[in-house]
């Protein structure tokens, strides 16, 4: 698999292009996998939680904007922290945690493909048929990426037409035939939720807003970058915020909590029961399996891509173990194999949890990168970069705290791998130092 021949080109992609690629990754598994964890959190007002998450994104993505219309890179999020923090430790874990939730996100996706098929099945217990239809996705993903990305580029195209329009075609006509009506208070004690809960929801529903960072990390194949990039991601948001709050409202208007909370993992095709019947459930799941398979095509090769631009960079180590083929092949076994032991030992909620955390917390140190080393040099305004530090946190302290009280062990995981992944790049450039590779290797100027 040649990246370099296959891959992109300057130029390549029109501002269209560029915000089918953001809305084509945002809309489509996500939104299936996550409203049922969501409302979960956030309680019956967990529309709610998606418009504020929404708001959110807006001032996280102005970072992004503001970076890339001064130096629109391919590069992506990786150029973002190399120009704040230089080829540091602080860079290369960021961007290790920029990928990490990429490949949580595979997982999470791929599970989320099996939650939805099962529902066409009657097997009892799911809990080997999960796991297993989550691995064989993931293993069909690598065999389509080795044999190339010709064939992932032309599907994503199809494919986001459909599961876009399928979900559209969901949202109108359970809106339709429940006519609408929400309870988003609801005064009963069984209904309400804590101030913490709700805005851990927030946390959560973030996540689902945050491929946008696409479009950033292929700035450099958008036509006109230097306005084109902001514009695709404005747009995509927007686009994203409709189709989202259309869904959230469908689901909370068809189901109510409870039951929304016992079908958390397949949601959707529970909301299409009332008022659409089996046929609904069946066409539910469709459009879920076309957005869960591609969307996880799209991502393994992205993950891959941008695991060998940061190899090719010298910020993260790389060892063959024997392994025959390239470079892009290795890394692209080693995006496989996690996010199939990820699939396979760890639930929904949990995979999604984790994936909350590493994107807020990256998220953080982007926007105190632009904050501290590069707002005079893009032209960003303080106040919306503090801002967008201060949502951040809130939301991830909220989401911490309540992952503290109701489930300690993410944490834990959640910690080891960060640890992890701060002595990985600390010894890697250490050694680096000390062996006398100093291309591009040091202490930043700025640490």
């Amino acid at each position: 698999m040649d990246m370099k021949k296959e891959g992109y080109k300057a130029g390549s992609l029109s501002l269209l292009g560029a915000v089918a690629m953001g809305t084509g990754v945002m809309i489509g598994a996500g939104i299936f996998a996550l409203t049922g964890q969501i409302a979960e959190l956030a309680g019956p007002a967990f529309p709610i939680a998606f418009l504020i998450a929404a708001f959110i994104s807006a001032f996280s993505a102005y970072s992004y904007i503001k970076v890339s219309n001064k130096y629109p890179s391919s590069g992506g999020i990786a150029m973002i922290l190399k120009k704040a923090y230089g080829p540091s430790t602080v860079t290369g874990t960021a961007a290790l945690l920029m990928v990490l939730t990429m490949i949580i996100n595979e997982s999470l996706v791929a599970r989320t493909f099996a939650a939805y098929s099962l529902q066409l099945f009657d097997v009892g217990n799911t809990k080997l048929w999960l796991p297993g239809l989550a691995l064989g996705l993931i293993f069909f993903a690598f065999l389509v990426n080795i044999a190339g990305n010709k064939f992932i580029g032309g599907l994503s195209k199809i494919t986001a037409v459909l599961k876009i329009g399928g979900i559209l075609v969901f949202a109108f006509i359970v809106l339709w035939g429940t006519g609408g009506a929400i309870d988003l208070m609801p005064q009963t004690a069984e209904t309400r939720v804590s101030g913490l809960s709700f805005i851990a929801g927030v946390a959560l529903a973030i996540l689902a807003f945050k491929g946008f960072t696409t479009i950033t990390n292929s700035g450099g194949e958008v036509s006109n970058p230097n306005k084109n990039v902001g514009r695709a991601i404005i747009i995509s948001l927007a686009i994203c915020l409709v189709v989202y709050m259309a869904v959230a409202l469908a689901v909370g208007s068809a189901l109510d909590i409870d039951a929304i909370i016992a079908a958390k993992d397949f949601s959707l095709a529970e909301a299409a029961r009332p008022t659409m019947g089996d046929k609904g459930v069946l066409f539910t799941v469709i459009i879920a399996v076309i957005a869960t398979s591609s969307g996880l095509l799209a991502s393994v090769f992205a993950v891959s891509r941008m695991l060998t631009m940061l190899t090719q960079m010298k910020l993260i180590p790389h060892r063959h173990f024997g392994l025959p083929g390239d470079l892009q092949t290795h890394l692209l076994i080693y995006t496989v194999v996690i996010a199939g032991l990820l699939a396979a030992f760890f639930d929904l909620s949990r995979i999604a949890s984790l994936g909350a955390i590493y994107y807020l917390l990256m998220d953080i140190v982007i926007h105190w990168g632009v904050f501290k080393y590069l707002r005079d040099d893009v032209g960003a305004k303080a106040p919306i970069l503090l801002f967008a530090i201060l949502f951040d946190v809130i939301a991830l302290t909220a989401f911490v705290s309540l992952k503290a009280i109701n489930d300690p062990f993410i944490l834990v995981i959640a910690i080891i791998g960060l640890i992890s992944l701060l002595s990985l790049e600390f010894f890697y450039l250490k050694k680096r130092r000390e062996a006398g590779d100093n291309t591009d290797v040091g202490h930043a100027g700025h640490m």
